[in-house]
This record gives structure tokens, sequence and C-alpha cells, in this order.
């Protein structure tokens, strides 16, 4: 099909929850470039969302899918499936998990992780301790649960009343933080680095004492590596960065490679579930299971994540660089590893966002940030591409 095929079986057909979408369609791609149904090539700095860490058609991570495939896609989990249990000591051996539980995105991973933690109380005959608190402009998934814990109200507007026990407080305030704190308090969730508000990091020193509230308090921390993890900011796992570890935290995007998955990831004495407490029909399914495998398998034997740290260190100093040439229309440069922002001031984001669509290059935006979060085998000679490019559509805002 050609593009306005595509279009206009989508706008008759399916339901129109992404408004006027980018004008285009991908068909193929190979490394970080993506070419469209007309045999356009794009060069890809977004990743998918942050979800295609091996970029496209990486021939081991092709190879593996296609044997699993050939094999087995679903039995369910009322029998026991190689691949989940491998993937599940995959995790383990790289974190500091004890144990894990697979499901089928990023959003179904938080609401797992959430009700963990008041399954842990309620199981130390404490039901009373079941509010979560969250910060503002966190993004944690589109359920009815894990919207009532985003702290963003455009999300939560349509939805009201919201799903009770969720307390919301300022990123990077922690008295504010320990102001919410009561005894009927469950657990802190956040992510170490803010993705969809526009790449901010909570900081080290605000991690640790958010760390330490919690063991004072018995209280249970849940990190949200959904967008962070996998080698996305440099390290496997961003609580790396921070000397600090999680009780449970969750994972997605990158864990896959492209392929639908979700991980709840716990230390022992937190894995309060038992037979019947939580579940999933699709989770954990031997094709998803093994592409998280192959993943894991490949960014390890192919050092990915230490070249996403080199090159995202790489990427950040020509972004600052940058910055330094136009501080009448760049007010900050944010991020660790390939998770990266670039805030623009007087609203000029978009059409810098669209200028280098134009040039077909794919970023992401906020109302304020470019955000950039390239494949992990992106390369510095890509960079160097990327940022002339931005660098002249900056200019000619």
């Amino acid at each position: 099909m050609n593009l306005q095929e595509i279009k206009q079986m989508d706008e008759t057909y399916y339901m129109n929850t992404f408004g006027q979408r980018r004008n285009v369609a991908f068909d193929h791609g190979k490394g970080i470039t993506l070419y469209d149904t007309e045999g356009n090539a794009y060069t890809d700095f977004f990743a998918g969302i942050a979800v295609n860490a091996l970029g496209y058609a990486h021939p081991a991570f092709v190879k593996a899918l296609q044997e699993q495939a050939g094999k087995l896609l679903h039995t369910s989990s009322l029998y026991y499936i190689e691949p989940q249990a491998r993937l599940a000591k995959m995790i383990v051996e790289r974190s500091c998990a004890d144990r894990v539980f697979l499901a089928n995105s990023g959003a179904e991973a938080n609401e797992g992780a959430i009700k963990l933690a008041k399954i842990y109380f309620y199981k130390q005959g404490k039901p009373e301790r079941s509010e979560i608190i969250t910060l503002t402009d966190s993004f944690h998934g589109r359920t009815l649960t894990t919207v009532a814990a985003t702290g963003q109200p455009k999300y939560q507007k349509p939805y009201r009343p919201l799903t009770p026990g969720f307390v919301h407080v300022p990123i990077g305030d922690f008295d504010a933080l320990a102001a919410a704190v009561t005894d009927k308090t469950a657990a802190i969730l956040l992510e170490p680095i803010q993705g969809e508000s526009g790449v901010h990091p909570c900081g080290e020193e605000y991690l640790q004492k958010v760390r330490a509230l919690c063991n004072e308090k018995g209280i249970v921390l849940i990190f949200d590596e959904v967008q962070t993890g996998i080698g996305r900011t440099g390290k496997l796992f961003a609580y790396e960065h921070y000397g600090v570890e999680p009780d449970i935290f969750t994972l997605a995007k990158a864990l896959g490679g492209g392929v639908p998955i979700g991980a709840v990831c716990a230390k022992q004495a937190f894995c309060a579930f038992e037979p019947g407490d939580h579940g999933s029909t699709f989770g954990g399914n031997p094709f998803s299971s093994a592409a998280g495998c192959a993943v894991l398998d490949i960014i390890e034997r192919e050092g990915v994540v230490e070249h996403a740290a080199e090159v995202g260190a790489y990427l950040k100093e020509k972004l600052c660089a940058l910055a330094k040439n136009y501080p009448d229309k760049i007010a900050e440069v944010r991020g660790v590893g390939l998770m990266l922002g670039v805030e623009y001031k007087g609203g000029l984001v978009k059409a810098v966002n669209d200028a280098l669509f134009a040039r077909h290059i794919l970023c992401g935006n906020t109302a304020t940030t470019l955000r950039i979060l390239p494949p992990l085998i992106v390369t510095k000679e890509d960079v160097d591409a990327f940022i002339a490019a931005l660098d002249d559509v900056t200019s000619n805002l």
C-alpha cells in the first residue's frame, strides 16, 4: 500500500487516539535507518520511544525471533516455559532483584509493582498502608491505575474519579515528599529520570535521601525503569548511577527490542505474590521471553551498554556546545547516556522537530523539549551528522 491508502484505511477504521500523525508510514529498517513506503530513508534518533535499542533488523536478534517463532509462540503459564525462566534468571543475575514477573507492557509492569507493594503490607496485616506517593510530571502508563499514578492532570481529566490512593509531590522537592508520608504510605514510585515530561533526572542526592526515608519509615521504594532500563542511560539500569537500589523496579520498552514485554523485578523480601494473587495470559510467553533473552545476550556480547555510555557522553558534549552558541534559543541540555533532552525557549521546539522531520530525522518533543533517544547502536559519525542538522535548523529559527 502507498501512504495515502494507509492513511485512508486508518482514518476510516482506527480509533483516533493519536490525532494527526507524522505524514509517513515505514516499511522496513536497517541499523538506525528507517525506509518509508515510498523508499525514502529516515535517520532514527527516537527509537520508537526508546524501544528499538538494537535498531532495526539486527541479524542476531532477527535470527533469535525467527527460531523461536518456528518453535512456539504461546502455551500459557499453566506450563513451565523455558525462555520465561531463562529471562527471569538473566535479569536477576544482572540486577538487584531476586525474582521477576513478566508482563506485556510498561503499564502492566507498573500495575504489577503497585499491586505487589499493596499486597506486601496486606499480608502483614496492615491493609491501611495502601497509599502510593508519585511525582508530578511523571508518566507511568495509561491504564486507569497508572493514569492515577501519573502526575499529569491532562492524562487524568477524562477518567475522574481516579483510582484512589495516589499522592503527588513535585520532583526534586524532598521536603514535600517527606511531608506527604503518613502511616498509610505503602510505597514511593518514581522514574530515576523522567522521560515524558522532557528528560528530568531526579538526581543522586535526592534519590539517596528518598532511599534513606524509605528505610526509616518501612516504605517500599519502586523505580519505574520502563524507559531508563536496558542500557538507555549508559548503565544496564539507571539506578546504578546513583548508589541506590530500589526494592522493586519495572522494565519494558527496550527489554523486548520491539516485541511487547514488561517485567516486575523485586527483592525477595518484597515478593509477596502467592499463587492466584497475580497473573497474565500472554505475559512471559515463549516468543516475548525469547526476545528479551536475545536483547540481553546481544547487548552484553557486543558491549552495547558501554557503547551507549561513550556515545551518549559524546552526544551530550556536542549538544551542550551547541546550546552555548544559541543562548537566546536553547535553555538547557539534560539527561544521561542516550536519554537526552534539549529545552528550547519561546515555544520553538515544535518548529525544530518539524524541521528535523523535513530533513528525514526522527526525534520527539514535549511542549518545550526536544527528546533524543536514538538506538543504542548509534555511532559518533551518526551524532556528528545529527548535530550538524540540528545546528542548521536552530540557526534558521
